[in-house]
């Protein structure tokens, strides 16, 4: 559980993206936007002001690294905690063993806690005293967003660093570290490998350090004659996924990013983010769902016909599989983002449901009221109510549907667009005999 960063190390094996950890912050590649000159995080450490941080990152991009660096520059002792295997009891240990090198040396420990938002809110909680009178320099490390997944008060005390996925030029330059370096990386083997090669991995690690060097650790176990061909390579990343993880922080951006190409009618860009999803490992039919929804908040009754070839694509998934199937999710997709777009029905469903939620549970009127029974006629029931088909144009005009007590009230408002520009036509064609009927009625009285 705790750890001494200035104890010696137990000799053995160790895979190549633990060798190749940096040893100090020169070796530190990436994230020059929060250690490079007058950065925020570069002048707090040579101010020698360490503070409690949240490193909020995808996988792979340095933030436990990072984390020892921080206690090695500050010369703090380091402990760490992960939240997938620590509970109370692993806290509690932590914080004895921090207040007896607290007494003897007078120093704070720099306490790391992997996948802080896996920890529930007691367990959060539970460190906020120790923060707040020294004992611990808090550093946890998520990949979900800390908004969402930290307590408030966490985060009030602690100031969130957004670590960014590696771009392919430092993962290039790191793979080439980990080839050549003799001592820790695999620069003892002699091996070669072309640009193009280191490329292929570069661009499958998909912005994560660790996972490159393990591609290219057993790209290096491949290899033939000493030498990295772009095919060994292919071999190796073959059966590889992009970053996706499913309930996470990447997941519900690429799904609103899909949604909202779809709104914005672009369909280059809703097959873009389908399809990053689909190579991420997303299920088809999660996406084909979605799908649906769009067809119905953004697309609605301007095109009806959205909804239903949205529900075909669903089928077809189900029926057929890949890849059958996603090509008719694609086909769906397209269709939609090229439709003719309307959130009326989006909206006046919440308004309805807004106004039933704030509104008391108004009786139906008597006429409204099925009267199967003698007794429900006797009471009223049905009475006077106005079969449409039996009226002119197949219409009740100035018929209220509506609880009395209420009135009428207009929650849908067709768009001009598409199919829903006749029924706007339609619409104020009945209106205009409510009125009618109206007035009529007013003469009568």
């Amino acid at each position: 559980m705790s750890e001494d960063l200035f104890a010696q190390a137990t000799p053995g094996w160790q895979p190549l993206a633990a060798r190749m950890r940096p040893r100090d912050l020169g070796e530190f590649l990436g994230q020059e936007h929060l250690l490079g000159p007058d950065k925020s995080l570069r002048q707090a450490l040579e101010a020698g002001q360490l503070h409690s941080m949240i490193f909020w990152g995808p996988p792979g991009v340095g933030k436990t690294t990072l984390a020892r660096l921080l206690a090695e520059q500050g010369q703090l002792r380091y402990t760490s905690l992960s939240a997938v295997m620590s509970g109370v009891k692993e806290i509690r240990a932590a914080v004895v063993e921090a207040r007896e090198h607290q007494e003897f040396t007078g120093k704070p420990t720099l306490l790391f806690v992997d996948e802080v938002h896996r920890f529930n809110k007691s367990q959060q909680d539970a460190f906020l005293p120790y923060i707040e009178e020294g004992l611990f320099v808090f550093i946890g490390a998520t990949t979900e967003n800390p908004s969402f997944e930290l307590n408030s008060a966490l985060l009030s005390r602690a100031r969130v660093y957004v670590l960014k996925s590696l771009g392919e030029e430092v993962l290039l330059r790191l793979l080439q570290e980990g080839l050549q370096e003799p001592e820790r990386g695999l620069g003892q083997q002699q091996l070669q490998a072309d640009e193009n090669a280191l490329l292929v991995l570069a661009r499958a690690a998909d912005g994560d350090a660790r996972r490159a060097l393990n591609f290219l650790e057993i790209a290096a176990d491949l290899a033939e004659n000493g030498q990295i061909t772009e095919k060994t390579v292919a071999e190796v990343v073959q059966e590889s996924l992009r970053r996706f993880d499913k309930g996470g922080e990447a997941f519900y951006d690429q799904i609103s990013a899909l949604h909202k190409s779809v709104r914005g009618s672009d369909p280059d860009a809703a097959l873009y983010w389908m399809c990053r999803m689909l190579d991420g490992g997303c299920d088809p039919l999660y996406i084909a769902r979605r799908v649906v929804r769009m067809a119905s908040e953004d697309i609605g009754n301007a095109d009806p016909r959205g909804v239903q070839l949205a529900l075909n694509a669903w089928d077809v998934q189900t029926r057929l599989g890949s890849p059958e199937g996603e090509l008719a999710i694609a086909h769906a997709v397209v269709y939609l983002a090229v439709a003719a777009k309307s959130n009326a029905v989006y909206k006046a469903y919440n308004a309805a449901m807004q106004t039933v939620k704030n509104s008391p549970s108004y009786e139906v009127p008597l006429h409204l009221r099925n009267a199967p029974t003698s007794l429900m006629k006797d009471l009223g029931y049905g009475h006077e109510y106005r079969y449409a088909h039996d009226e002119p144009e197949g219409y009740a005009a100035g018929e209220n549907y509506f609880p009395e007590a209420m009135g009428v009230t207009r929650f849908y408002q067709p768009v001009e667009r598409g199919l829903e520009i006749r029924i706007a036509e339609k619409l104020r064609h009945l209106r205009q005999l409510d009125a009618t009927w109206a007035r009529g009625s007013n003469s009568e009285v």
